[in-house]
């Protein structure tokens, strides 16, 4: 193997460039959040416990909150870009960390060409464009477009996440107005909680949290970008902790509008068949630029889960090459520090080979199975923390390791297949890698600070 590729890293910064203040991390966290997840889970939730859904919203909430603070302690005392990855790596062993980050990489990459599709569906139907032949050319002009403004660096990323995510936010918000306006006379009715059937309410409860889990998964992406954060312990677990309550008030606020305003029955059927139930929802407001206003939003929305995917995915590959899990060049910055731009080239390039393959929709969950173990490898990795090194309760670890263990069991098994089979393309991958780097004399592993 040619080692020259491995010497030029050397001459450039090692370490990003941190740029970041508590508003830029918290703005990336909501830009990785209010997206697919508000747009697709809510819908599939409903389908399953009904009106009760706000119950289950709230509940998924408070689990993603006691794995955020999880994830808050682990980046403020190793703030390194890599996430749950380096946490693996650092506190439990190298597999745990391996198929935490392997899971996070795949998962999230058919997120993005997902988003990207989506993009351009919304964007072609908004301007009543019916011919489909233009979805894939679009959804790879949105990843070149992504790509180009990731690879200028961490100010451009905050500034156009914080365009798109303004659209966004304001056309939920909107949709809640709107929606409180013109509540029609039997919204009571219709947020009325079905009976409770013991056993089987909770089983759909469970279910539901499930589901919901990874709406609200946006920690994780400022725990990726935490080597660009500037001081990490004051800065993070602020923009952590506004993002989830910011998000979990935006979401029930949604919840509220959408089944008092159609009722639960038609808000998931619309999920199911139209896979737009929110335009749906405005479209019953009886107000013409409503169901306009919403697909902006959507479009904008699906715009900043493809930046911030490219953005936390190139710091998590970057993390993987510096400890031998990806080619070492990967790990290269540009002159400035503030970019490693073969880890941000290698993710678009992915991303929109992913598109080209035409169907790269991942079930739902798939994307909950990688999000519960990575929540269960956090929970280990920060119950490993000394007492002067935590931040919060203990209790908070043990809630989120609980409820990861209890929620991924509420999944099917055929999603259990998947998942492990995933792990175990990854472990081959990981074992392949390490014996090529050994042969070639090169060192796997890299120093903790």
């Amino acid at each position: 193997m040619n080692t020259e590729n491995f010497k030029v890293s050397a001459t450039e910064p090692k370490q990003l460039k941190r740029e970041l203040g508590w508003f830029g991390s918290t703005i990336m966290g909501l830009g990785s959040v209010l997206g697919v997840g508000i747009f697709v889970s809510l819908g599939l939730a409903t389908e399953v416990s009904g009106s009760a859904v706000i119950i289950a919203l709230v509940l998924a909430g408070l689990v993603v909150a006691c794995n955020s603070l999880n994830l808050t302690q682990l980046a403020v005392n190793h703030p390194v870009s890599g996430g749950v990855y380096e946490y693996g790596y650092k506190y439990l062993n190298p597999w745990l960390g391996f198929t935490a980050g392997w899971l996070f990489l795949l998962g999230k990459m058919a997120v993005a060409a997902t988003a990207a599709l989506s993009f351009a569906g919304y964007l072609l139907n908004t301007i009543g464009v019916t011919e489909r032949g233009y979805l894939v050319p679009v959804a790879e002009a949105a990843i070149l477009i992504m790509t180009l403004v990731v690879l200028a660096g961490i100010r451009t990323s905050k500034i156009t996440t914080l365009v798109v995510l303004s659209v966004t936010i304001g056309s939920l918000l909107f949709l809640i107005v709107a929606g409180l306006i013109v509540f029609p006379e039997n919204a009571l009715a219709n947020l009325a909680f079905p009976e409770i059937d013991g056993r089987n309410w909770i089983e759909n409860q469970l279910q539901s949290i499930a589901l919901l889990f990874v709406a609200y998964n946006g920690a994780a992406r400022i725990a990726l970008l935490s080597e660009e954060v500037v001081e990490p312990r004051k800065n993070i677990p602020k923009s952590v902790i506004i993002t989830i309550v910011f998000t979990m008030i935006l979401y029930v606020g949604l919840a509220i509008v959408s089944l008092g305003s159609i009722g639960p029955l038609a808000f998931s059927e619309a999920a199911r068949v139209q896979a737009a139930p929110l335009e749906v929802v405005a479209e019953s407001f009886g107000i013409p630029v409503a169901p306009i206003i919403v697909a902006i939003g959507a479009i904008t929305a699906m715009l900043s889960i493809l930046l911030s995917t490219v953005l936390s995915l190139s710091r998590l590959i970057l993390a993987m090459g510096r400890r031998g899990d990806m080619p070492r060049f990967l790990t290269q910055l540009n002159s400035t520090g503030s970019t490693p731009y073969w880890a941000v080239i290698s993710v678009g390039i992915a991303i929109a080979l992913l598109v080209l393959i035409g169907n790269v929709k991942t079930t739902w969950a798939f994307g909950t199975f990688g999000a519960l173990y990575r929540c269960f490898i956090v929970a280990l990795a920060t119950l490993r923390l000394s007492n002067e090194e935590r931040l919060y309760p203990i209790g908070i670890t043990w809630i989120a390791l609980l409820s990861s263990v209890v929620l991924a069991f509420c999944l099917d098994w055929q999603v259990w297949l998947v998942g492990l089979g995933v792990i175990g393309i990854g472990i081959i991958w990981h074992l392949v890698a390490h014996q090529i780097y050994l042969a070639a004399g090169l060192s796997t592993t890299v120093s903790e600070k």
